[in-house]
């Protein structure tokens, strides 16, 4: 009901990109929720934060809803110009990655020192790991709205869909060093996972893509090619997690070969506008949930005694951090279209960090650290959607007036 009436409105009066309505409207019902539980004594702060702890948001978008928001997305991915830059996609999806971890975990280390509030280098560098990635769902909503370079639109998503794979990874290996277990991030064991983890999911999901591909080629009926579709992804998703290697990887992957592989016979049939046209909605749907959740997130995290300054300073730290995360490798790709440095402008700016990052910051074992690292991950999350994915559009128009 609340998604309709912010669509609505938002429709009617403010034109906004409906993700971004959708997450200030959350955020001004939130803070409605903590004036009513503050000043008028309203008990709705702690019933609405139980509900939010209760649902367990980390397992339910990386165990399942991920799974479905990544294969939405590879269905309306140009595999062409996928290709075409394969090369600064891959540097962006790993490389990047594991820069933008060290950067952000060791200025986040001297910032935490400077305000008074001592963290372990190993907390500053699972933050990193937690900021780390752009979110495919943020960013896919972006680009709807903005003309660019289609060399730029396809390396801002593949980047998007790819780096998820990368940053969990990192993740997992950054808390076991926080947490004690040195035994699974020493002599080479994250890069080796790492390569692991990728490489094994793209044979799964090329595997699982090709054998659905193959079955659609039989089919007559829309309906089975859909149920085919919700079959694969979901198996694919969990045969990944069972074998410990990249589930987004996976995804994606068996996403660009299941359409691309059967596409041709897809189209042939008419399977092609029904498949999109469901996905489309399942999209748009859980897209709709996501976003007011992030919102609403706003009553589970527990604001600690951490300076307004440091929250202003680890934006700023983000943004910096984001910018040499693509200009290194980018010097290592071929020069895109419009320059290097208009490209450079843009990949920075529009790199928004969304659900995935709240998941895996949420998921945090409870600790002294928990409540900064979640403060500042939030500060920064709310900054890049908003600030950033709202003015996109006016920075791509300038550096691109042409296109």
């Amino acid at each position: 009901m609340l998604a309709a009436v912010i669509g609505v409105a938002n429709e009617r009066w403010f034109g906004l990109p409906r993700p971004i309505a959708l997450l200030i409207g959350a955020i001004i019902v939130s803070l409605g929720i903590l004036f009513a539980s503050d000043v008028l004594s309203l008990d709705l702060q702690h019933r609405t934060r139980m509900r939010l702890v209760h649902s367990d948001l980390p397992d339910v978008l990386l165990d399942g809803v991920l799974a479905l928001l990544l294969f939405a997305a590879s269905l309306q991915v140009d595999l062409v110009a996928l290709r075409r830059h394969l090369v600064p996609i891959v540097l962006f999806s790993t490389m990047s990655v594991v820069i933008a971890m060290l950067l952000f975990g060791f200025g986040m280390f001297k910032l935490f020192a400077l305000a008074g509030v001592p963290v372990p280098l190993a907390w500053c560098f699972v933050l990193g790991a937690i900021l780390a990635p752009t979110d495919a769902v943020a960013v896919e909503q972006l680009l709807h709205r903005v003309k660019m370079p289609e060399s730029l639109r396809a390396m801002i998503s593949g980047e998007s869909l790819f780096n998820d794979g990368a940053a969990v990874v990192l993740f997992f290996a950054a808390l076991a060093a926080a947490t004690g277990l040195e035994h699974e991030t020493g002599h080479g064991e994250i890069a080796l996972h790492l390569i692991v983890a990728s490489l094994g999911a793209i044979a799964l999901g090329a595997a699982t893509g090709f054998v659905a591909a193959a079955a659609v080629r039989r089919i007559v009926e829309p309906a089975l090619v859909v149920t085919v579709s919700l079959g694969l992804i979901l198996a694919t998703y969990r045969l990944a997690a069972w074998l410990e290697i990249s589930g987004p990887v996976a995804v994606v992957v068996c996403g660009l070969v299941f359409y691309n592989a059967g596409g041709r016979r897809i189209e042939t049939l008419g399977h092609g506008a029904p498949l999109k046209a469901f996905w489309s909605i399942i999209d748009d749907l859980v897209n709709t949930l996501l976003f007011l959740i992030m919102g609403f997130e706003l009553l589970a995290i527990r604001f600690t005694a951490v300076p307004l300054i440091l929250v202003g300073a680890a934006i700023l730290m983000s943004l910096f951090v984001r910018f040499a995360s693509i200009a290194l490798p980018m010097l290592l790709a071929r020069r895109p279209e419009g320059g290097r440095a208009p490209a450079i402008a843009v990949l920075t700016w529009t790199g928004l960090r969304g659900g995935i990052s709240l998941a895996l910051v949420l998921g945090l074992p409870e600790g002294p650290y928990r409540d900064e690292l979640a403060m500042v991950c939030y500060a920064v999350v709310l900054f890049t959607v908003l600030i950033q994915g709202l003015s996109t559009p006016a920075l791509v128009r300038r550096l691109y007036s042409k296109g």
